[in-house]
């Protein structure tokens, strides 16, 4: 696969799931805690599944609105897409991650709502790089 890359980023973590990351422009920095689900502590810190739900989620919307300029559709400026991110022992070993997005495009009738998510799905790079590692959900609400 070639990408003909326009931007690179960097961060820096270190302490694994209970330590700290930062972008190398310093803009970003957050503490991170293991979830008791995982078995941390909880902490009030966030964790890689949140930061992962966050970018896919943004990253999402910057799709709907490159397909809604392919597909002629307007895409509201209230548009919503939460992404609920789970991480477990995958039965293969190993532990996994899947993501269900679950987008709200107000005022858009449910067939071109459904035509600008899937044609999104395409377009967008967490879309992209999941696509057939992650099992990946999508919610038109």
């Amino acid at each position: 696969m070639s990408v003909d890359v326009k931007y690179r980023t960097r961060a820096t973590s270190t302490g694994g799931r209970d330590g700290e990351t930062r972008s190398e422009d310093g803009r970003f920095a957050a503490r991170l805690s293991t979830p008791k689900e995982l078995g941390g502590a909880g902490g009030d810190g966030t964790n890689p599944e949140q930061l992962f739900a966050a970018g896919y989620s943004a990253c999402f919307i910057g799709a709907l609105k490159v397909a809604g300029q392919q597909l002629k559709l307007k895409v509201p400026a209230e548009t919503s897409v939460t992404a609920t991110v789970g991480i477990g022992p995958r039965a293969a070993g190993g532990f996994g991650i899947t993501a269900d997005l679950a987008i709200s495009l107000p005022g858009v009738d449910r067939a071109d709502a459904e035509k600008l998510v899937a044609a999104a799905h395409q377009i967008c790079p967490y879309s992209n790089a999941t696509r057939g590692n992650v099992d990946v959900g999508l919610i038109v609400a």
